[in-house]
């Protein structure tokens, strides 16, 4: 069963990033892959609380704290990812575009 769930996450992983790359052929937008990975850690970080939740109703206790384990570990991740600091292409002014740097911090995205 595990097998089956790398499998299918593999897959999942290599189609979102066919897509990134379809949708974006010249130029990789950072904040587009960052809010992506957001999304799919999102639904992650739920389906394990949602299997967490089943093991615990099942009365497997064991099982139950290895997927909230899990799940608690995607919401670190998600506040990793989430405060990655990603600069904006608009928001250079013409000065900064020149000079190729900026004394401003670059914007969350």
């Amino acid at each position: 069963m595990t097998q089956l769930h790398d499998l299918r996450l593999r897959l999942l992983v290599q189609q979102e990033s066919e897509n990134i790359a379809n949708s974006q052929p010249s130029e990789l937008d950072l904040s587009v892959v960052q809010a992506r990975c957001l999304c799919w850690l999102a639904l992650l970080a739920e389906a394990h609380e949602d299997q967490a939740s089943d093991a615990e109703r099942r009365g497997d206790t064991e099982q139950a704290m290895g997927w909230f384990a899990d799940s608690m570990r995607l919401r670190d991740v998600i506040q990793v990812v989430t405060t990655i600091e990603i600069p904006l292409p608009d928001s250079l002014d013409c000065n900064e575009e020149e000079e190729g740097f900026s004394d401003d911090p670059p914007l969350a995205a």
